[in-house]
């Protein structure tokens, strides 16, 4: 059952009366839905999971399936042979269900934002988790996450569409948010934008004229239909001349050509970071 949204305003190490910090979700998912983010957090990031002294990763709030999480272990296993995760939840017949899954390095845990796990995790991804909270609660919630995390420890904040053709994340360190992603699978979308009904809470209500995240979406829209021409070459083309126009206009996009293939853009928060 979806818990009516209760607001943190406050949060602290554990919810009134102990009880986990955070609200029951829908908890819909599906196979392969966070497909997009794991080979991010695989790929460019790899390197926090290499260089962990405690190869310990977290998906909290996984859902009414184990499926995703199941699917991140295996996905950074192949980066970390020995790599921990635990799958976090707040509604207690989910993590019974999970743990028929249970095997050496997974396992599932009741829990909230305050990540009851031993040890500071590396990795935190939370997918379609914080969309039910008030936009104010955010800060405070992100707060709650980072202060668990490693020395190089990453807290993934993300949403997606329900089987991951448009996926957007937020991705913050201990101390403050770094960077924006946004992957879309090609002819999944007309214009670049349409991924704007799937930013994160912190972005979502921002998308309106005057805020850096609008100028964003119109600077790709712009540069998506002034590459049409590459589109006799193939999406891939259109989409890695997009993201080269963006960074020579001046936008602070990460990595290249490599990325950038795959439907993926990522930029310094500071470009898209809310108007006070």
């Amino acid at each position: 059952m979806v818990q009516k949204a209760e607001r943190v305003v406050h949060p602290g190490s554990r919810g009134s009366g102990g009880r986990p910090v955070g609200n029951v979700t829908r908890g819909t998912t599906n196979p392969n839905r966070m497909r997009r983010v794991d080979r991010w957090l695989a790929g460019p990031q790899g390197w926090r999971l290499r260089s962990a002294a405690d190869p310990l990763v977290v998906d909290l709030g996984y859902g009414a399936s184990p499926a995703t999480a199941v699917e991140l272990f295996e996905r950074l296993s192949a980066v970390r042979q020995d790599v921990r995760l635990c799958g976090v939840e707040i509604e207690p017949e989910r993590v019974q269900a999970a743990r028929a899954l249970e095997r050496p390095g997974l396992s599932f845990l009741l829990g909230g934002f305050e990540i009851p796990v031993p040890g500071n995790p590396v990795l935190v991804r939370a997918f379609n988790v914080l969309r039910q909270y008030e936009e104010a609660d955010v800060g405070g919630i992100w707060r709650l996450v980072q202060d668990r995390l490693a020395p190089d420890g990453l807290f993934i904040d993300g949403t997606c569409d329900e089987i991951g053709r448009r996926v957007t994340w937020i991705a913050l360190d201990s101390d403050r948010p770094l960077t924006l992603s946004m992957s879309m699978r090609f002819g999944s979308f007309e214009l670049p934008s349409e991924v704007a009904e799937r930013l994160p809470k912190a972005l979502i209500h921002r998308n309106v004229p005057g805020e850096p995240i609008h100028a964003l979406l119109q600077a790709m829209d712009r540069a998506w239909l002034e590459s049409a021409a590459l589109a006799a070459f193939g999406n891939r083309q259109r989409w890695t001349a997009m993201c080269r126009m963006l960074r020579d206009g001046g936008w602070p996009v990460h990595d290249g050509p490599s990325r950038w293939r795959l439907g993926e853009l990522t930029v310094g928060w500071e470009a898209v970071a809310p108007q006070v």
